[in-house]
């Protein structure tokens, strides 16, 4: 899979079938939707393509306006998302910066600069609720308008939907942000997990008896917090049994950073550089802020414990316990 920041150059731009949209996520709705653009693009014999934007639009206009509650919680970071929309079968990725000229591009611009002239889009797949352009004038009645000379074809897909529910990034925000870890891997199809390299940290959990592995959050504002019981893959041969918190460990830092620590129950080596991937299986309790190391250090052993009860009931005790293949920072 290709990817591009902004229009593919000319060399690479070739007759396409494309989905538009905010992918935050890639949940069952969007599956839906990458698997119509697949099949399209084997039909007409197109590059199944996907457009879509960074930072989130909403994100943007809280910027601007200077209004961060406004701004949508980060279900994925961009990593993740590619790798989604690669397993999904897409061969073109265009990452359009949205930005004050994007935001401000009347919505005709947009379908003449950047579906036809910059994609070449042939087959346009786009959500029931796709808005675009400057003050979100464009819909798809514009672009249906604007199918016969543009030389494209326009669909839309209904919501999806699970027991009745919107299978949505905002339904799926409201379920991490209750701990209902369940109820978010119902409505992605898959657990929620986090991948990115292993990184150096202050070397803390070492001196407090429980060593991590560290991964670098790059959003400050994601849709998951506290500590939780994860599995890690890309280690070893099979997942490792862990405890995480993901946040900004307000008992030994206040810079806000976010910071997700992976603690494996049982296990040592070197794994300093690897690309890892955390699933989050049960949440255990909010991120809180201790008095002092000692307690923070009892509530660590304490969420090990738990940790290692669930793994001990569940169906995923069967996780080697005895392996040596993970990082002890």
């Amino acid at each position: 899979m290709r990817v591009f920041r902004g229009l593919p150059p000319p060399a690479l731009r070739g007759p396409c079938a494309l989905a538009i949209g905010n992918f935050d996520g890639v949940h069952r709705g969007h599956q839906a939707m990458l698997a119509r653009v697949r099949r399209a693009a084997d039909t007409h014999g197109l590059i199944p393509t996907v457009m879509t934007f960074e930072p989130h639009p909403r994100e943007f206009f809280a910027r601007l306006h200077n209004r961060p509650e406004l701004a949508p919680t980060r279900i994925a970071a961009l990593r993740d998302e590619l790798c989604a929309l690669a397993q999904a079968g897409m061969r073109h990725v265009v990452v359009e910066r949205f930005d004050s000229r994007l935001a401000g591009m009347p919505a005709q611009e947009f379908i003449d600069r950047l579906l036809v002239q910059g994609l070449h889009a042939r087959w346009l797949l786009v959500g029931d609720d796709f808005r675009f352009g400057a003050r979100r004038t464009g819909d798809i009645d514009l672009l249906r308008a604007n199918a016969a000379r543009g030389g494209f074809v326009v669909e839309s897909l209904d919501s999806v939907t699970d027991h009745g529910q919107r299978i949505s990034s905002s339904a799926i925000r409201a379920a991490l942000a209750a701990g209902d870890l369940d109820r978010a891997a119902e409505l992605l199809g898959r657990r929620y997990s986090v991948s990115g390299h292993v990184i150096h940290g202050q070397k803390l959990g070492r001196t407090l008896g429980f060593p991590t592995l560290n991964l670098r959050i790059p959003h400050r504002n994601p849709a998951l917090s506290g500590i939780f019981v994860v599995q890690v893959q890309g280690l070893a041969a099979r997942p490792l049994a862990g405890v995480a918190s993901l946040g900004v460990r307000p008992t030994v830092d206040d810079s806000g950073r976010v910071l997700l620590e992976v603690h494996l129950l049982d296990f040592s080596g070197d794994a300093y550089g690897k690309l890892v991937q955390v699933e989050f299986l049960k949440k255990l309790r909010d991120e809180e802020k201790f008095v002092d190391l000692p307690t923070l250090t009892a509530a660590i052993d304490e969420d090990a414990r738990q940790a290692r009860a669930y793994f001990a009931a569940s169906h995923l005790g069967q996780i080697d316990l005895a392996t040596s293949a993970t990082d002890r920072i």
